[in-house]
């Protein structure tokens, strides 16, 4: 799917995203999931040509002609097969949405949702100037979003943020590193501290928990981390050590809703807080993450995003809209509520294969 504008993080510029979409048939009901890792081994060590590979040659075949009597079962099938959260979340999602299709139910309110009205907030890439950041900020303010994501890499610095401090006194805002930093710039960090942010997502290397406790330590502005929470055990660790005072819960970098739902559990016990992010998925593979955002440790607004925030036309349907101002409301509907337009899949799709 072309995106409308590029999408600049630490991790670098994307004008289109490249999705993997799982269908899988069980006996009563079937489902659909996806996962959009990056292109290229950019964002975490995973990428779409390479999910394609493994989804086909390995976690296909795991499962075919199992009985299979939860979607957590899939995750007995994973256990052993090391890495790629990304393309496992497309099963697991594929999974829950033939369940809950089948108990007739709709997705969020069968794990155990509180209310399907998730408060989501505004996302800004990285901007060729802080005029355009700060009137950007001003549409993000007009269409009610409660509080405002920026992406802050090697070319951002303390100063951008200063002006839109002053800029909007009151915002809710906070920055998100991407791992683009390391504790060299810990002088960096502590004037950030001056600024009032919410928090700092992910400031420091994708699979670090020990730097970002030694930061933790020496900045007052609350870490949140991403990209390091790959797993229930790295949850759990990134806690013990004190690593953050936040947890992003990304359904796809974590396997799935099924250890998603297992790391809010966890989180809540230690009175972690946490909120739900995504990736630059159609509404298929924002399907779980809504789900996931209804549930009751959820904290900040989410990263749930409008179809028409990144497409011209979303490739799943129905679009995701806004159902209030920084509000969007999880469907209704059985299941996860959303699946591909086939004829724009086919049109589109860059391979493609049925396994039986």
């Amino acid at each position: 799917m072309p995106l409308l504008e590029p999408w600049v993080t630490a991790y670098g510029s994307q004008d289109e995203i490249e999705s993997l979409f799982v269908n899988i048939k069980f006996d009563k009901s079937e489902g659909w999931g996806e996962c959009a890792p990056a292109p290229l081994p950019l964002y975490n060590s995973e990428y779409t040509k390479g999910a394609f590979q493994f989804a086909c040659e390995v976690l296909a075949p795991s499962v075919i002609g199992k009985d299979i009597s939860s979607p957590a079962q899939l995750q007995i099938f994973f256990r052993d097969l090391k890495g790629h959260e990304f393309t496992k979340s497309a099963f697991d999602g594929a999974a829950w949405d033939a369940f809950a299709k089948a108990s007739d139910q709709p997705l969020w309110s069968m794990i155990g949702g509180n209310n399907p009205s998730i408060i989501v907030g505004a996302d800004i890439p990285v901007l060729p100037s802080t005029e355009m950041l700060i009137d950007r900020i001003a549409e993000a303010i007009d269409q009610g979003f409660p509080r405002v994501k920026l992406k802050y890499n090697q070319q951002c610095h303390p100063e951008m943020i200063e002006k839109v401090r002053n800029a909007y006194p009151d915002l809710v805002m906070h920055i998100d590193c991407n791992s683009g930093f390391t504790l060299e710039d810990i002088e960096m960090f502590q004037r950030l501290d001056h600024f009032d942010l919410k928090m700092i997502e992910q400031p420091l290397a994708y699979d670090d928990l020990i730097d970002h406790s030694i930061l933790q330590k020496q900045i007052k502005t609350p870490i949140c981390l991403d990209e390091s929470i790959t797993s229930v055990e790295r949850a759990a660790k990134a806690i013990k050590v004190n690593a953050c005072q936040w947890i992003n819960i990304k359904t796809s970098r974590v396997g799935g809703l099924t250890n998603a739902i297992t790391i809010h559990d966890l989180c809540k016990d230690h009175k972690m807080p946490v909120w739900i992010g995504g990736m630059l998925e159609s509404s298929v593979g924002q399907g779980p993450s809504m789900a996931m955002a209804t549930m009751e440790n959820i904290q900040y607004p989410c990263d749930i995003f409008p179809s028409n925030r990144f497409f011209e036309e979303d490739f799943s349907s129905p679009q995701i809209k806004l159902s209030d101002r920084g509000k969007i409301t999880a469907p209704n509907r059985p299941g996860t509520g959303f699946a591909p337009k086939m004829k724009k899949l086919k049109k589109y799709n860059l391979a493609s294969v049925s396994i039986q």
